[in-house]
């Protein structure tokens, strides 16, 4: 794509996104957002729409948790710039949990007790998000998570939402591309994470629909800094054809080095717990090869001109990449997604009722974001479907569109 190509496509993207009535619609914006709210007892100041969010920006998470900060500074700061919501001008409120739990659950509660949002976004990993759904539960306060467990919006509950795939979508991916190889016969090393545990239990769901077998298991705790012993037992599991690592955070790079230095040939799934540029870099060269379904946004510049989320991904990741001098991630991609749904559902509904926010978040259809389209319904408080993931594999140190 050319200068100018890239430029009216980052043009057309701007306009579409900032159009008041247009979920459809994404942005391409330069400036970095600056100041967001930390706190602050009270309603909001007359001409004031509050958004709070708590989100793992530093701690083991934080490779995740930062980039979703980072998104909703950024896009606050240039919805603001360009008349607000309804006139209203963004207030973030802001916590970090760390990845702590606990703290999360606390930081909720601030939220609905002394910040008085209308709404939250955040709940970096599925811990922390599961921690705080009772509180925004209770509090019929509408809560837009950002992590992947399919228990956060299945069963549905009434006030909670969530933008990325989830992890049984990540099995289903992973084994259909399995089936598509003639591989039948998998192990599974799984991190006891709140991700880990509960993709790896997605994947003991599913893996018979795709016909294929789990003929081994092991598990590793977030702090383990050697899998070596458990891969070894796997990769002497009688017929077993490939491995498949549910996991978050550092482990899934340790599992990615270990085996390699074993060298243990069988392909290697990762999941979408780890789609950052970051994993490539701690697991080095023993990346690559690696397969793993993730968002459309890490392969921006290669989708075809034709996939609608062409110039949404490809806006998004200009716009980051050059107000933060970093790489993009999905996971501010997350937090992107959510902004703008909650943007919508804010503008259609034309308050700041609580319950008048929920029930257009829940209307959302046709959204164009960097997971997908998203379509939601009473029965669906997430929207996409499998189609919306693309099968990456690491080549020369970068993603690279499998399909």
């Amino acid at each position: 794509m050319t200068a100018s190509m890239t430029a009216r496509a980052t043009t057309t993207v701007t306009a579409r996104l900032l159009a008041a009535a247009r979920l459809t619609a994404t942005a391409s914006m330069l400036a970095l957002g600056l100041a967001a709210g930390f706190g602050g007892v009270g309603a909001a100041q007359a001409g004031e729409i509050r958004i709070g969010s708590v989100l793992s920006a530093t701690g083991p998470a934080a490779f995740l948790g930062d980039p979703e900060e980072k998104t909703l500074k950024l896009y606050a700061e240039e919805i603001n710039k360009a008349g607000g919501i309804n006139g209203d001008t963004i207030k973030l409120v802001i916590y970090d949990d760390g990845g702590d739990a606990d703290k999360a659950r606390t930081f909720a509660t601030r939220l609905v007790e002394e910040d008085k949002v209308a709404a939250v976004l955040g709940g970096t990993t599925s811990g922390t998000t599961m921690a705080m759904v009772p509180v925004f539960e209770d509090a019929e306060m509408p809560f837009i998570s950002f992590a992947g467990a399919v228990g956060i919006v299945e069963p549905t509950k009434k006030w909670v939402f969530k933008t990325p795939h989830t992890d049984r979508m990540a099995c289903e991916k992973i084994f259909e591309d399995l089936k598509k190889q003639n591989l039948t016969k998998v192990g599974i090393i799984s991190g006891t994470d709140g991700f880990g545990k509960s993709m790896r239990d997605q994947c003991v769901k599913v893996n018979a629909k795709y016909d294929v077998e789990i003929v081994a298991e092991e598990t590793y705790g977030p702090r383990d800094s050697d899998m070596t012993a458990q891969l070894t037992n796997l990769k002497g599991a009688p017929g077993i054809q490939a491995l498949v690592n549910p996991g978050m955070g550092q482990g899934p790079a340790i599992v990615t080095r270990n085996v390699r230095q074993l060298g243990i040939a069988l392909p290697l799934y990762q999941s979408h717990g780890v789609a950052s540029k970051s994993f490539i870099e701690l697991a080095g060269d023993a990346a690559e090869g690696v397969r793993l379904p993730a968002a459309a946004i890490l392969v921006a510049e290669k989708l075809p001109d034709s996939d609608p989320q062409k110039a949404i991904a490809l806006g998004y990741k200009t716009s980051y990449e050059a107000a933060t001098k970093g790489q993009v991630s999905t996971f501010g991609g997350h937090a992107f997604d959510a902004l703008f749904i909650l943007k919508g559902a804010l503008e259609r509904a034309k308050s700041s009722d609580a319950a008048k926010i929920r029930d257009e978040i829940e209307k959302t259809t046709g959204f164009i974001g960097t997971a997908g389209i998203f379509n939601m319904t009473p029965a669906d408080h997430m929207g996409l479907d499998l189609t919306a993931f693309k099968m990456l594999e690491v080549r020369s140190g970068d993603w690279t569109l499998v399909e």
